[in-house]
C-alpha cells in the first residue's frame, strides 16, 4: 500500500468489482483505453483475478486501486504494466469522471514513479487524449515517438530514464 496526501493505492481485491466495473465501463475508458468487455460483476471478478496472475503474482507490480484517503471511496486506478511491445514497464491510469482533473492522477502517478525500481518508465497514450499527455508531462516523461501496436492500434510514447 502507498499512502499519499490525500490517497491510498492498493492492489485490486474480490470486493472491488463493482468499482472496476463501473471503471472499465465509462465512456472515457472505452474511449481511450477500449472495451474490456466487462459487462458484469463476473466479467470484473474475473478482471481482477487476472491481475493477480498475470500481473501481482507474476511480475510483482501492476496496476493499483487508487481510493480517497479520507473515507477510502475508490476513484480511479493507477500503475505499472508491461506491454509485449515495449521492453519496459509503462505507467497507466484512469479516473473516474467526477474525480477527472482535480489532480489526483498526478498525485497517484508520482507515487508510483517515485516508488519506480527500474531505470526506464514509459507511457503511452493516443494522439487525441490530450489530457492525459499533459499529465504524463507535468509526471516527468517526455515525448520520445509514435509507435503502432500489434494489434495495429497508433500511440504516442514517452519516456522516462531514471538516474540511479
Amino acid at each position: 500500500m502507498i499512502v499519499t496526501a490525500n490517497l491510498t493505492l492498493r492492489r485490486f481485491g474480490p470486493e472491488d468489482a463493482p468499482f472496476v466495473f463501473e471503471l472499465l465501463n465509462t465512456p472515457t475508458w472505452i474511449q481511450f483505453i477500449g472495451d474490456r468487455n466487462i459487462h458484469t460483476l463476473h466479467d470484473a471478478e474475473n478482471y481482477i483475478k487476472m491481475l493477480h496472475t498475470n500481473f501481482y503474482s507474476k511480475l510483482g507490480y501492476g496496476p493499483i486501486l487508487v481510493a480517497l484517503k479520507e473515507d477510502e471511496t475508490p476513484v480511479g486506478l493507477c500503475g505499472l504494466f508491461k506491454r509485449a511491445y515495449l521492453d519496459h514497464p509503462d505507467i497507466g491510469f484512469a479516473f473516474m469522471p467526477q474525480y477527472a482533473g482535480k489532480g489526483l492522477g498526478y498525485e497517484s502517478c508520482m507515487a508510483i514513479i517515485d516508488n519506480y525500481p527500474f531505470d526506464v518508465l514509459y507511457a503511452t497514450t493516443t494522439d487525441k487524449n490530450i489530457r492525459s499527455q499533459k499529465l504524463i508531462e507535468r509526471c516527468g516523461l517526455h515525448y520520445e515517438k509514435d509507435i503502432e501496436t500489434p494489434e495495429g492500434t497508433k500511440l504516442r510514447l514517452y519516456k522516462k530514464v531514471f538516474i540511479k
